[in-house]
């Protein structure tokens, strides 16, 4: 059936044969349950394995599990909180604001004996007399504390034998392709284990708690408008968890109706956060889709609080008297209830956006479901950076030959002379646009380099390949909300971060050219001469 047909172009490529059994494919993955579908999903990003027509095809599946019963729900509450279920809120939606493939998501309200003081604490430290006002004259202030409204997420009940069985099935067949001819290269068996590992990883709510922790630590000392629901891990086990619930509207809501005034910086501070998560944390978030991105409105205070916050930081005792937070948190709900009744009606969307603007405040982004994340190991750090390094000097053949080098089977490739010569032409493609880098399309860019890694059998690791889908997908949404939109630009001052990171670990005397260093620096100095 996959050779029916000849290749055309509006199939990018494929043969219609092939194009009807994708379209068969993905119905079948659909019908057999969510652990199929989140398959489905997960071999979305692998375009270095897969067609680009049929990832795009698996990525419109969408992991809608069966609710389980509200008594399950109250018989995991009370294990975990040892007392009865009406002594745990003052509020509790009995309704689910959101069923997965693995767990349910209620809105509650914690009855106050149940939060910890520390729980309601700012994100931001404040250590000196200017950080006390610091952020509110900066462009984007720290984001709001946390209140006693959460989000409860429970796991379904024998949802790890579901799991397993699933598990073992695409074991099966994984082994069974692998038998075919030509298939050896695609590695599925160690496919399937990667993604039940990572299935598994989200079998245990205590691992997003420690996620979501590491995450706002990582961000607590920048000054972005980013923010993370906080988790409680006093009352997070392996079957729950415990968040602080985020009154914020879907990025699809900007995507759809458009941001109005602050495209520019809901792009732009999106972006940040993420290079900031790659190059500096080494430690991605690795479900950015707009599904997983909110956004809420915050205002800094007037100029005459934040004269009173420096007078109190610099005269009074701090021990007695409490410092007023440099943003204004109040409206926001009454903000993002305003917008969510306008969603329907783009003119009035933008309208009531534009007077937000006008009266000072600003968007802050919120990430969530942060259950997956990507790090990168000291090899395959390693790895990145010296591929950073090769692209930095514009040697792209280099570039080609240690990604075959450096894959899982490089004995496996093929006409790997040719694919060096695809990477010199895509990097020479980016080293003629040196001045006008914005131009460029990060997205098409990376889109030609895992149709060559795919066309070659160059096996790359699935940390890479993850963290190559999340910069098309980030740059994606950031060039619909502002398509003027340079990831070059934005990576500067994060660079520059990294390479002062790296001198320090650097020996001076080193050659700078062949160090990762060098690299960072010819990239400093091509961005600033486009200033």
């Amino acid at each position: 059936m996959l050779l029916i047909g000849k290749p055309k172009k509006k199939y990018r490529g494929d043969r219609w044969g092939a194009v009807w059994w994708y379209g068969f494919l993905v119905g079948r993955m659909e019908a057999a349950g969510p652990t199929f579908i989140k398959l489905a999903q997960w071999a979305a990003s692998r375009a270095d394995l897969f067609p680009s027509l049929f990832c795009e095809r698996l990525g419109a599946l969408h992991s809608h599990g069966t609710p389980h019963s509200i008594e399950h729900t109250k018989q995991v509450i009370e294990r975990v909180f040892e007392r009865p279920f009406d002594e745990v809120f003052e509020e509790f939606d009995d309704t689910p604001i959101g069923t997965g493939a693995i767990a349910q998501v209620y809105r509650a309200t914690l009855k106050q004996d149940l939060i910890p003081p520390s729980y309601l604490g700012p994100r931001r430290s404040r250590k000196t007399t200017a950080a006390a006002i610091g952020p509110a004259i900066l462009k984007d202030p720290p984001p709001s504390v946390p209140t006693a409204s959460v989000a409860i997420k429970i796991l379904h009940p024998d949802v790890s034998k579901m799991i397993a069985r699933d598990l073992s099935i695409m074991s099966f067949f994984a082994r069974a392709i692998s038998l075919l001819p030509g298939m050896q290269w695609l590695s599925l068996p160690q496919e399937v284990e990667v993604f039940g590992t990572m299935m598994f990883q989200q079998l245990d709510l205590r691992n997003e708690a420690e996620n979501l922790l590491a995450f706002e630590h990582n961000f607590s000392n920048r000054n972005v408008s980013v923010t993370f629901p906080r988790p409680l891990k006093v009352w997070s086990t392996k079957d729950i968890l415990v968040e602080e619930y985020e009154h914020a509207l879907p990025l699809e809501a900007f995507l759809r109706n458009g941001g109005g005034p602050y495209d520019e910086q809901i792009a732009t501070s999106g972006l940040d956060a993420f290079l900031n998560m790659l190059l500096l944390d080494n430690f991605v978030h690795s479900d950015l889709h707009p599904g997983n991105i909110l956004i809420k409105f915050t205002k800094p205070l007037s100029t005459r609080e934040l004269l009173a916050n420096l007078y109190r930081s610099t005269f009074s005792n701090h021990d007695e008297t409490p410092q007023t937070d440099p943003v204004d948190h109040h409206n926001s709900d009454e903000i993002v209830s305003r917008l969510r009744a306008l969603i329907t009606s783009p003119s009035a969307w933008t309208a009531e956006l534009t007077a937000l603007n006008t009266q000072g405040y600003i968007p802050e982004i919120v990430f969530i479901d942060a259950g997956l994340v990507t790090t990168l190991d000291a090899t395959n750090r390693r790895n990145f950076l010296d591929l950073f390094r090769a692209v930095a000097e514009f040697d792209g053949y280099r570039t080609g030959q240690l990604m075959v080098e450096r894959s899982r089977s490089p004995e496996l490739a093929i006409d790997t002379e040719t694919f060096a010569l695809k990477m010199q032409h895509l990097v020479l493609s980016v080293k003629r646009k040196t001045f006008s880098l914005g131009q460029i399309k990060i997205s098409d860019l990376l889109t030609e380099v895992l149709k060559a890694v795919r066309v070659h059998h160059v096996k790359m690791e699935g940390d890479f390949i993850n963290t190559v889908i999340s910069i098309l997908l980030l740059e994606g949404i950031g060039r619909q909300l502002d398509p003027g939109l340079d990831l070059f630009a934005s990576a500067l001052p994060i660079l520059r971060q990294l390479g002062g990171q790296m001198a320090t670990r650097e020996s001076m005397t080193k050659n700078l050219p062949s160090s990762n260093l060098g690299a960072l620096l010819k990239v400093r100095v091509l961005n600033d001469q486009r200033v």
